[in-house]
């Protein structure tokens, strides 16, 4: 069980935002180089960015904070990035400049055929995420409810090769209580790819309750707020989590 550092950015700066809310930003470090090495340093084994701005206007933005993470981390662990990703060239560039895995949100929904482009062009490297509530998917940064079920979108895009489903519960994310261990179950009972969950990780409990699904195909969880408030100890978090699946 992977537990997954957030490093979410904003003006080039270390943010979490509560309820997907731009004006409700907590800047947390400016220099996201030295927190992915902190992450590292701590024990983890993936780091999960986020281009909040480039999310919001449809194209990359951060990509000089990016690029730093990159050259602080990049050879240690895998790193996966989601926001703004909109075209096949931008994926591309991302790739080339050390990105292990591109999560491609709002598109895959509002352009599947980008996805499956996208699928075929890197295999083995494209995420999907969906955010989701009450089992329907939101997009453009959770500001709009599709009428799309979850499960079936997933499974769609599943048929399409893409690596693994990114699955936010989005009336959990950033509020700090507890992972959705049940939708998130559901999802990857459904699937043969693996489900990533995000949103809500906040304790040790968290942690215990995903290892214990692991089995079900949950292989990790993204956690960000709860690491940056200190509600949970990462490096505590990773080893319990190996532990549980030693």
């Amino acid at each position: 069980m992977l537990i997954i550092p957030a490093i979410d950015l904003k003006d080039g700066h270390c943010v979490r935002l509560k309820q997907g809310l731009m004006e409700d930003a907590t800047v947390f470090s400016e220099d996201p180089g030295a927190m992915a090495q902190h992450w590292v340093d701590q024990g983890g084994k993936r780091l999960h960015l986020v281009d909040l701005n480039g999310a919001f206007a449809g194209k990359p933005v951060n990509e000089e904070a990016i690029k730093a993470i990159v050259s602080a981390v990049g050879n240690d662990i895998p790193i996966q990035l989601g926001g703004g990703i909109r075209d096949l060239e931008t994926i591309e560039r991302y790739l080339d400049n050390g990105i292990g895995y591109v999560i491609i949100g709002t598109a895959a929904v509002k352009s599947p055929g980008f996805l499956h482009e996208a699928c075929y062009a890197f295999p083995g490297q494209i995420m999907v995420g969906l955010d989701a509530k009450d089992g329907k998917v939101a997009v453009d940064g959770w500001s709009k409810l599709t009428g799309h079920d979850v499960i079936d979108l997933a499974k769609k895009f599943e048929d399409y090769g893409v690596e693994a489903i990114v699955y936010t519960d989005i009336g959990r994310d950033g509020m700090l209580t507890g992972v959705n261990i049940e939708a998130t179950v559901a999802l990857a009972q459904a699937l043969t790819i693996p489900v990533i969950a995000s949103g809500g990780v906040t304790n040790l409990d968290d942690v215990r309750r995903l290892a214990e699904v692991e089995s079900e195909g949950v292989i990790g969880a993204i956690t960000g707020r709860a690491i940056y408030e200190g509600t949970l100890n990462f490096s505590q978090a990773q080893a319990l989590a190996d532990e549980l699946a030693g």
